[in-house]
C-alpha cells in the first residue's frame, strides 16, 4: 500500500488537523520522517499551505484546539508546531498551556519547532538565561495596562512563555490575567 492510502485508511479520508473530507495530501513530519504513516499525516489543501508556508490567525486554525489532543503522534506534533507559530494569539497560547504531549512526542515536536524560531535569548535582570516554563519573581511594582491593578514586587510568575521575536519580553499570568512583562523587571526563581 502507498503512504497516501495508509493515511486515508487511518483518517477515513479526512484532514487529520481540521477534519475536512477528501483530504489528498500526504505530508511527512520531519525531522524523523521515514516515509511511513507513523511519521506522516493527511492534510487538506488549506492545512498543507499552513504547514509548508505562512500562517496567520484565521478561524480555520481553531481546529488546532482539538487536533492537539489527537492520539496520533504526527498529528499532535504538527498541531503543536502550528500553535507555536500562532503563539501571538491568546487562544493559541491558552491551548498550548493546557496541552499535554508525551515526552517523546514533545521532544519530536520541539526538534523542528525550535529551528522555525529565530535564536533569541531571554535573560532576567541579573543576566540569567530564561526558558519557557520557568518561574520568575517581579523585582519592582508594575502597573498592568488595561488590567486595573499593579503587579506587586515579589510576585511569582509561574510557567512563563518567551516571546519568540523579542528578547526583552516574556509572558505570564498575574492575578489570573495574561500579561507581557519586560525581562529587566524579573529575576529567575531557583
Amino acid at each position: 500500500m502507498s503512504l497516501e492510502s495508509d493515511l486515508t485508511g487511518r483518517s477515513g479520508g479526512a484532514c487529520e488537523l481540521c477534519g475536512m473530507q477528501n483530504a489528498r495530501s500526504a505530508c511527512d513530519v520531519p525531522p524523523d520522517a521515514d516515509g511511513s504513516a507513523d511519521t506522516a499525516i493527511l492534510l487538506c489543501r488549506t492545512c498543507l499551505k499552513g504547514v509548508t508556508g505562512e500562517i496567520s490567525d484565521d478561524p480555520h486554525w481553531r481546529c488546532l484546539t482539538e487536533a492537539i489532543w489527537s492520539t496520533i503522534a504526527p498529528v499532535q506534533v504538527t498541531a503543536y508546531r502550528l500553535l507555536q507559530r500562532l503563539a501571538a494569539e491568546p487562544w493559541a497560547r491558552d491551548t498550548l498551556e493546557i496541552a499535554y504531549l508525551d515526552p517523546e512526542v514533545l521532544a519530536w515536536a520541539e526538534k523542528s519547532a525550535a529551528s522555525d524560531l529565530p535564536e533569541v535569548e531571554h535573560r532576567d535582570a541579573n543576566g540569567v538565561l530564561l526558558a519557557a516554563g520557568d518561574t520568575v519573581t517581579l523585582i519592582k511594582d508594575l502597573p498592568v495596562k488595561g488590567g486595573g491593578f499593579t503587579a506587586k514586587r515579589g510576585t511569582a510568575v509561574r510557567g512563563i512563555a518567551l516571546v519568540p521575536d523579542n528578547a526583552a519580553h516574556i509572558e505570564g499570568r498575574v492575578n489570573g490575567q495574561h500579561i507581557v512583562i519586560l525581562t529587566e523587571f524579573v529575576k529567575k526563581s531557583g
